[in-house]
């Protein structure tokens, strides 16, 4: 039988009934693993929202406070999804207790506040993973294998674009979001991030950056009046990488329509793969082979490919909770030290990301081509 490991969420969300969902749906697709998550308690800032979300998620009690989580012996591991502001306070001290922690993107605020929870992972030896959860799409996954497969050849070109409606409406509620000092960032880090960790994920290291950013909303409401907007809606870049390929990445809210249009394309010398997450579960790809030129649709739920036989047969697609069951299911084995391939973003994966996003709010401030520091 497996072992049973008790778990509390930081955050009362919709990312937290994501992980809660995860915890519920492990041990369906993966009989064999060495332990199940048991869902014990849920914190939050607000009282009344926390014991809501107990009740709604399953956890058997509820806080307001984070350190009660590490008073309780029943806890073995924090999944922070709490605010960006509360990432590093809570895990660093979750990861000194004795607990293991997976932590939400982005990693924290800034790559000078994420630095302490890599030494924090480092000392405390205990697993430490940043949720990247689309590093789990099995189309992505198929992308990275045919990129280390040397099916693409050497990489030229990595572009990306995710787009979303979220911070369209004027009238939007102000919220954390909204605030540099609580968000560190406003598209860099909530829908950037994923985009420079994939680029890393696929095509290697980030090495220096330009950008521009646009704030279009420059208020919003909130009690009392309008409170000021601290934060970027927009964001456009170039991304040079260590190994020589030269990127683009576009991340805006301000997309009529568009709801979670995170897409990439990779073109090498011998091939492309492009991928558009409003259709996860496909893959374009290109070799160059034969009489047809263009770009193939794959279908990424065969047996042979990532995931498959793991959920339904072929052709039955999968979703974006799904992405959070594959990362909850390698954050277990890395508790329990098994083995197999371990694909998911550590501590230093996050870190890595937070200096890219740094860099891309310096070159923007400054004008100016900037390096990103190396590891």
């Amino acid at each position: 039988m497996p072992r049973v490991v008790g778990v509390a969420v930081l955050g009362s969300g919709g990312i937290a009934r994501a992980h809660a969902t995860a915890l519920r749906r492990h041990a369906e697709a993966f009989p064999e693993a060495p332990a199940v998550g048991r869902l014990v308690a849920i914190a939050g800032r607000d009282a009344a929202r926390a014991e809501a979300a107990a009740r709604r998620l399953g956890a058997e009690r509820w806080t307001a406070d984070w350190r009660a989580l590490l008073d309780d012996s029943e806890v073995e591991v924090v999944i922070n999804a709490g605010s960006n502001d509360i990432h590093a306070e809570p895990s660093i001290a979750a990861l000194r207790a004795g607990r293991a922690v997976l932590c939400e993107k982005p990693l924290a605020r800034t790559a000078a506040e994420a630095a302490p929870m890599v030494r924090a992972a480092e000392e405390a030896r205990e697993a430490a993973m940043t949720g990247f959860n689309y590093r789990f799409v099995p189309a992505v996954l198929l992308a990275r294998r045919l990129v280390l497969d040397g099916a693409l050849g050497r990489v030229y070109h990595f572009r990306a674009r995710y787009s979303d409606d979220s911070l369209l409406d004027p009238d939007a509620p102000h919220g954390w979001r909204h605030e540099r000092g609580l968000a560190g960032s406003g598209v860099v880090g909530d829908l950037a991030s994923h985009v420079i960790d994939l680029a890393h994920f696929l095509v290697g290291p980030i090495t220096a950056v330009t950008a521009a950013v646009r704030t279009y909303t420059r208020t919003r409401p909130a009690p009392g009046g309008h409170r000021p907007v601290t934060v970027e809606d927009a964001v456009v870049a170039t991304l040079e990488f260590e190994g020589g390929a030269l990127g683009t990445l576009d991340a805006s809210g301000m997309c009529p329509g568009r709801k979670n249009f995170l897409s990439f394309e990779l073109n090498g010398e011998r091939g492309t793969v492009a991928f558009n997450l409003e259709r996860l579960n496909e893959l374009q790809v290109y070799h160059g082979d034969g009489r047809a030129r263009g770009l193939a649709d794959v279908l990424v739920t065969e047996r042979d490919h990532p995931f498959g036989g793991r959920w339904w047969p072929p052709g039955h697609i999968l979703g974006w909770e799904h992405t959070f069951v594959h990362q909850w299911e390698e954050f277990v084995r890395r508790t329990a030290g098994a083995g197999g391939e371990m694909v998911g973003a550590t501590f230093a994966d996050g870190l890595a990301s937070a200096r890219v996003c740094d860099a891309l709010l310096a070159a923007a401030e400054e004008g100016r081509r900037v390096a990103v520091p190396a590891p």
